[in-house]
């Protein structure tokens, strides 16, 4: 295989938030997983977990989203503020059947992001809840002026407003969140982001609308038919991005399949799903285009990543799932994809950060684990903020098997204070691949950092054996006239730096 990279020519800037995460009241994601409370042995600062905090920073986490996915369409704000004795308890009747006593709210999860460094993204509620609730925690949230929200947020103990970066109105929609159709979710939309205001015009909130599940191209002309004013030509500035949900369910939705125990063919069937994100952003950004061809509009994919059968034992409704090599490779040829296309994505969340779907981090008790996914996201933080470049990637082979024909290898090249990071998957299980890379004009290129994530298909972390996979050194590479030659290892993530 071939890579040219023209290091004189840009095609767009990767937003650091299309590195962003995904944090829902499930199962073990936020209780356990992210926050154990101030009184817990587990060791923690204002009752995150240092542990899950310190290894999310290592990964330059750059924004998180709360408090759901299909939690958010049933949350009301105000039972998680104030004393934690007097907040109401309910029971998560979307996610276990198990009690949601709301000690992690509004206040929790901007201490959080604090922690983290990260921005907020707040989904709020639409499903079941009204405009001047989804108002009222705006203004909670955002506001510095005299009104009763503000008085409210100073009486539980803060005094300055926060930064919202983030916020979208409802949630999965088209489902969970009301089964709305699209006319009938683009005016609720256009209505509920009038009352969310804009109270500091030097840090807007960026507003994002339900966008749809998978290839509904339906739902996401409509809705932007009903928010877009034809008169004008515009969306009035109270449209800035509009989602976009899928997951990898290697046997279907209702199968899904298992986690660790999966052959050859699920294997290549798993990893062709995954290279499907590329056809959905493509034929959604084309809609989009008819309306914003300025590209104003983002594309955001805030729900992302592979999702299975829970591990045997496991609360079924706690999607509790182990993350493989093949998770690591879902990751990479995803995230490769949203690079090649920044100039439509511009967030993204992985689903979900701990202890659920495709997580980044496991616990139990005391102990964390770093999956495979988490490795491949840490090689991959250079391209945060970096300009994607002009590529082109020649004689690539096929690997796969029956109706799942794949190209052998992905990659995004992008470049950011004179160094040029390369990401590189092999999706064969079975045969290397040499990789030509060649520069259009600058030689001499140095490596400076090489590192790649491999192992057997289905190797995975334990908390008995907690580095099975994890990030190593790679020095199979060679210099030549115009660049390297990489022979990158069959079933494996590869990131080069380069001055």
């Amino acid at each position: 295989m071939k890579l040219y990279i023209n290091e004189q020519v840009t095609r767009g800037h990767i937003e650091p938030e299309v590195y962003g995460h995904f944090s829902e009241h499930l199962g073990r994601c936020i209780y356990g997983g992210l926050y154990v409370g101030e009184d817990s042995p587990i060791p923690n600062t204002n009752g995150m977990r240092t542990d899950v905090v310190e290894a999310l920073k290592e990964l330059q986490i750059p924004v998180l989203r709360w408090p759901g996915g299909c939690f958010a369409d049933e949350y009301h704000w105000k039972d998680g503020i104030g004393p934690k004795a007097q907040r109401k308890k309910m029971i998560n009747t979307t996610w276990g059947g198990v009690v949601e006593d709301n000690s992690f709210g509004t206040h929790e999860f901007m201490e959080l992001c604090r922690q983290l460094g990260c921005k907020a993204y707040v989904n709020g509620n639409l499903g079941s809840g009204t405009v001047q609730e989804m108002s009222e925690w705006v203004e909670y949230m955002t506001y510095d002026g005299l009104t009763p929200m503000t008085e409210l947020r100073k009486q539980n103990g803060r005094e300055e407003p926060w930064r919202l970066s983030y916020f979208a109105v409802g949630n999965e929609n088209w489902g969970g969140g009301g089964n709305m159709t699209p006319s009938y979710y683009g005016n609720l939309y256009r209505h509920y982001q009038t009352f969310l205001r804009q109270y500091d015009p030097n840090k807007p909130i960026f507003k994002i609308a339900c966008g749809p599940n998978v290839d509904d191209y339906h739902w996401m002309r409509g809705v932007l038919e009903t928010c877009y004013n034809h008169t004008e030509a515009k969306f009035h500035g109270f449209l800035d991005g509009i989602s976009l949900h899928y997951y990898v369910h290697p046997e279907g939705w209702e199968i899904k399949g298992h986690a660790t125990q999966f052959d050859s063919a699920t294997w290549y069937k798993s990893l062709g799903k995954a290279l499907y994100m590329d056809e959905l952003i493509r034929r959604h950004g084309e809609i989009l285009s008819e309306f914003d061809p300025e590209n104003r509009v983002a594309l955001v994919v805030d729900e992302w990543g592979g999702w299975y059968n829970v591990e045997e034992g496991t609360n079924p409704g706690f999607l509790y799932q182990q993350n493989t090599m093949r998770d690591a490779l879902i990751a990479g040829i995803t995230l490769n994809i949203f690079n090649q296309h920044c100039d439509r994505v511009k967030l993204a969340c992985l689903a979900q950060v701990v202890n659920v779907l495709q997580a980044v981090l496991l616990t139990e008790g005391e102990q964390m684990v770093r999956t495979p996914t988490y490795h491949v996201f840490h090689m991959f933080r250079h391209h945060q903020d970096a300009d994607l470049l002009a590529t082109e990637a020649l004689e690539v082979p096929t690997v796969g098997e029956g109706e799942w024909q794949l190209p052998k290898v992905t990659q995004s090249v992008s470049q950011k204070d004179g160094a040029v990071t390369i990401t590189l998957n092999n999706l064969s299980l079975d045969s290397a691949e040499t990789v030509d890379i060649r520069f259009a004009e600058k030689t001499g290129w140095q490596v400076e950092e090489a590192r790649i994530v491999t192992g057997a298909m289905t190797a995975h972390n334990t908390f008995s054996a907690p580095e099975t996979v994890t990030e190593q050194p790679f020095a199979a590479y060679a210099a030549t006239e115009k660049g390297l030659q990489v022979t990158l290892p069959p079933c494996s993530v590869l990131m080069l730096r380069l001055k």
